[in-house]
């Protein structure tokens, strides 16, 4: 996918499914715990977001059925992503 991302890597007081740093970007895969927690995930996100990182959240289900277009949404993030980082093309 053109990024390099690490599994179960600490950030701040929590823990990343996957972080890929060199974007910012985290991926989190949701499992059933994760239902029963709403308020808990939305806080992490908003602290993760305070500290400059996307977060993408996927169910379990979705990766296990959908992993195609899992995969094509976190293809288009590191797009964005690089795209923000490098700043508009030039037109020289």
């Amino acid at each position: 996918m053109g990024a390099k991302f690490s599994r179960q890597m600490p950030v701040g007081p929590y823990f990343a499914d996957f972080l890929c740093r060199e974007l910012g970007l985290v991926i989190e895969l949701d499992g059933f715990s994760h239902n029963a927690r709403p308020e808990y995930d939305l806080a992490r996100d908003r602290w993760m977001a305070e500290q400059g990182l996307r977060v993408l959240r996927f169910p379990n289900a979705a990766v296990l059925r959908e992993m195609e277009m899992v995969l094509a949404a976190v293809s288009a993030e590191i797009s964005v992503l690089r795209g923000a980082r490098d700043g508009p093309p030039r037109c020289d």
